[in-house]
């Protein structure tokens, strides 16, 4: 339990971290950071406060998929935000373009790597990356199909709102399903038999 949680929290943060570096990168933000920043353009919330507030709307659309929620899944909601918030404070902006490159290349796969750690520590998916799960075990469809769908969709909207949309943008949306893909299992950590619920995506997700 307490490698879980440990695994969990550190998750959540370096999930945050790794949109700050995105965002700091400058060359296009991550879909949803398309989408936080489009509708911090007309309500100036602030991007930290309107990422918690996407989460609980994202949870919303967990109903019709019958997903269910755990503890993993509600302090991603509320920890994602501050932490890139913490990031954006402590990475510096206005960089030259070879280390913001750099930053774009490092934010992607630490968000990779977060999303295997938190989901693989087996307290419950984000609510974005339940979303996810939650479509693929309906659906059928592969994990790096749902999600891709889902960050198009997004990115469209924020783009719709004046989010900033670059090439880094277009390379997230292709390569964070393949590389969610190789890390949901690599972090997987390994529960007792008879302790591992059928609806675990960590582990049942057929990729």
């Amino acid at each position: 339990m307490t490698r879980r949680l440990i695994q969990l929290l550190i998750g959540l943060f370096l999930y945050g971290i790794g949109i700050a570096l995105i965002v700091r990168a400058g060359i296009g933000v991550a879909p949803w950071d398309v989408l936080t920043q489009g509708i911090d353009n007309h309500t100036h919330l602030g991007f930290g406060l309107i990422t918690i507030l996407l989460s609980g709307v994202v949870l919303l659309l967990w109903i019709p998929i019958r997903q269910k929620p755990g503890a993993g899944t509600l302090l991603n909601a509320v920890l994602v935000g501050p932490a890139a918030d913490v990031g954006l404070w402590l990475i510096p902006a206005d960089l030259d373009l070879w280390a913001r490159i750099l930053l774009f290349a490092a934010g992607l796969l630490l968000i990779a790597v977060a999303t295997g750690l938190y989901i693989g520590s087996h307290f419950g998916p984000g609510p974005r990356d339940g979303l996810m799960t939650g479509l693929h075990e309906r659906t059928g469809w592969k994990i790096w199909i749902v999600r891709t769908g889902i960050e198009v969709i997004v990115l469209g909207i924020g783009w719709a709102l004046g989010g900033n949309v670059g090439i880094g943008t277009a390379l997230f949306a292709v390569l964070i399903g393949p590389l969610c893909q190789r890390t949901i299992p690599l972090f997987a950590i390994k529960r007792p038999v008879g302790t591992v619920r059928a609806a675990d995506p960590a582990l049942t997700t057929t990729l």
